[in-house]
């Protein structure tokens, strides 16, 4: 199912509810065809049905709830991640403008080319889905240089514990970043929505209904939007991948107001 997130969401949306729709017609059709004509309803099964498939509904509609707030949360948990990656690259990048030359130019180019590498190589690897690993090694050359200073006054110790500090902070949430490129939502989850999708529409077959063009439209109408849902959980499900994934914005901005001089 990953293809899925790669492709537009204005290709993803229509094939996902055109799939459903496609099924759910379908199996009406055979439905009504070999297994309704055999069934004996009596006055009151009409109501019985009928809430069956509002209890049904109503708990699908609860279990879906429960996890479209979950995929939005992570999605701006994610996203809040980002910035404050992003914040704190600023705030690092200020700190060593402050270092006495020549650390501060080999410094500044270092925490520079970090900020280039996330933009323009790890970012393309997220939307793959892919964890990026180069950046590592420009951390290390970044940090070494950064415990290489002796500061000499005692504005210099402040300043380097200052700076390491925004060093920390800044790895802490970089970690975070890179834990997220693979978080999406687990297999048994999307076994509730599928199962539960299709319950709830053969639910709906248990219907006498006169006129079988009334019950098409009224069985398209549901799988619809079940679909519809389910397509706003699929394209928020992975922060990074897809039209919706989080984009390098707060990175770039850091990177033009600051770093581009």
């Amino acid at each position: 199912m990953g293809f899925l997130f790669d492709l537009p969401l204005i290709v993803v949306g229509p094939l996902i509810i055109l799939l459903l729709v496609t099924l759910a017609l379908t199996g009406l059709a055979i439905f009504r065809r070999r297994f309704l004509p055999r069934l004996r309803f009596g006055e009151s099964d009409a109501h019985f049905s009928g809430a069956m498939v509002a209890s049904i509904m109503v708990f699908y509609g609860l279990s879906m709830a429960l996890i479209a707030v979950h995929v939005w949360v992570t999605y701006e948990d994610v996203a809040s991640i980002t910035s404050r990656e992003a914040a704190s690259l600023a705030t690092l990048y200020r700190d060593v403008s402050e270092y006495p030359e020549p650390t501060r130019a080999e410094l500044c180019e270092r925490v520079s080319e970090y900020v280039r590498y996330t933009i323009r190589e790890a970012w393309p690897m997220q939307r793959r889905g892919k964890i990026p690993a180069a950046g590592v090694e420009r951390l290390d050359r970044l940090q070494a240089t950064l415990m290489a200073f002796e500061p000499t006054t005692e504005a210099q110790k402040v300043l380097a514990g200052e700076t390491v500090r925004a060093y920390n902070a800044m790895i802490e949430v970089r970690r975070l970043r890179l834990d997220a490129v693979e978080i999406h939502l687990p297999g048994i989850m999307w076994l509730v929505i599928v199962l539960g999708a299709m319950i709830g529409v053969v639910s709906a077959f248990f219907f006498p209904v006169v006129d079988p063009r009334l019950h098409r439209t009224q069985i398209a109408l549901l799988a619809t939007f079940i679909g519809i849902v389910i397509f706003m959980v699929l394209a928020l499900d992975r922060p990074f991948r897809g039209d919706l994934g989080l984009p390098s914005k707060p990175y770039e901005i850091v990177y033009e107001q600051l770093m581009s001089h």
